[in-house]
């Protein structure tokens, strides 16, 4: 199978929250392409209302069989990388989950529940190495309508229980 990788960080803000319920959100807030030299979850800058963490770093896969998403991901207008984060015991109470450029996994994230899952832009030489491998191991795959089965017009038709034959025992 082919593949290939990229390493990225992640930016993060803590947002002080006037709710009953939370006093606090986390929310992904950028991509960058390749690691930066920061330790992870190093404040990079703090207000009352803000903190801004480097998350750290994550290793992005490019699968060659997922090149028609990435394909069409480019294509979109917004290129993308869908980043998420999951809440964890340990401080700062929050963990980088997946980065992903793939659409559809970035969709099926959304599915458990508690993650927090946003869709961030897609650095500009992310976007170059994704079209490059996309490019090199695209293979079009025709498109094959499956034929339905003829319907059995009798299949729903009114039946008439067969005649036994007399029972000779009675």
């Amino acid at each position: 199978m082919v593949r290939e990788t990229a390493e990225v960080g992640v930016v993060v803000e803590r947002r002080t929250l006037n709710n009953p319920w939370a006093d606090h959100v986390w929310i992904p807030v950028a991509v960058l392409a390749g690691v930066a030299a920061a330790a992870p979850w190093t404040v990079l800058s703090e207000t009352a209302e803000v903190t801004r963490f480097y998350a750290g770093a994550f290793e992005l896969e490019f699968f060659g069989s997922d090149t028609a998403m990435y394909r069409d991901n480019l294509r979109s207008g917004r290129p993308s990388l869908w980043v998420s984060l999951r809440q964890v015991d340990a401080p700062p109470g929050i963990a980088l989950q997946v980065v992903t450029a793939d659409p559809s996994e970035g969709e099926s994230l959304t599915e458990a529940g508690s993650d927090i899952i946003e869709a961030l832009p897609m650095p500009i030489e992310l976007q170059q190495q994704l079209a490059a491998f996309v490019e090199a191991h695209h293979v079009e795959r025709p498109f094959v309508k499956r034929q339905r089965d003829r319907a059995d017009t009798e299949s729903m038709a009114r039946r008439i229980p067969a005649s036994r034959p007399p029972d000779e025992t009675r």
